[in-house]
């Protein structure tokens, strides 16, 4: 499977996001308490669609079932401003009821199906069980390392810009 560079940048964050909401600093397992926090500020979040998509996708986590893999695949070959509308891939996914608020709240942004496709293509790529192996050996001799160095420094660029406006909205700066 053929990866994008954007969904392959933002697999890495995605699951930082999971990854640091997952344990406490005592390393207990509090990820059911902060995503259930997280999905109470959906309001607020939704102000990231476009920003940083990872950070509000995290809200979705565990809410989609995935009914077509080849559709899926599919969804992750494309770039940010390539993909499918959300409605085309509706066949394809089967949203937990507990997400319906959510996804209202998320439709009603400019951005809405453009985030619930990311979203969708985000959680797909974590529960896959090859989510590491996004590439055959062919593509990644084929790849420069300049277009590795561009595709992380995007990443954090990304990732800076997102924790500089959480910054400005009163949180304090995660390190």
């Amino acid at each position: 499977m053929n990866i994008s560079p954007y969904f392959r940048n933002l697999r890495s964050a995605y699951n930082a996001e999971i990854d640091d909401l997952t344990f406490d600093s005592e390393g207990l397992n509090v990820l059911g308490k902060r995503l259930k926090q997280q999905r109470k500020e959906i309001g607020f979040l939704v102000n990231m669609l476009e920003l940083s998509p990872e950070m509000v996708a995290v809200v979705f986590h565990q809410g989609f079932r995935f009914k077509s893999a080849a559709a899926m695949d599919h969804l992750l070959t494309h770039e940010s401003d390539e993909l499918p509308e959300w409605e085309s891939l509706t066949h394809a996914i089967e949203l937990e009821p507990w997400t319906q608020d959510l996804v209202q709240v998320v439709m009603k942004q400019p951005m809405g199906e453009w985030f619930l496709t990311v979203a969708a293509g985000l959680e797909y790529m974590r529960n896959k069980p090859d989510s590491t192996q996004t590439h055959s050996k062919d593509h990644e001799e084929d790849d420069s390392k300049d277009d590795d160095e561009n595709e992380d420094s995007d990443a954090r660029v990304r990732e800076e810009a997102g924790a500089d406006w959480m910054v400005e909205q009163g949180f304090d700066r995660k390190d």
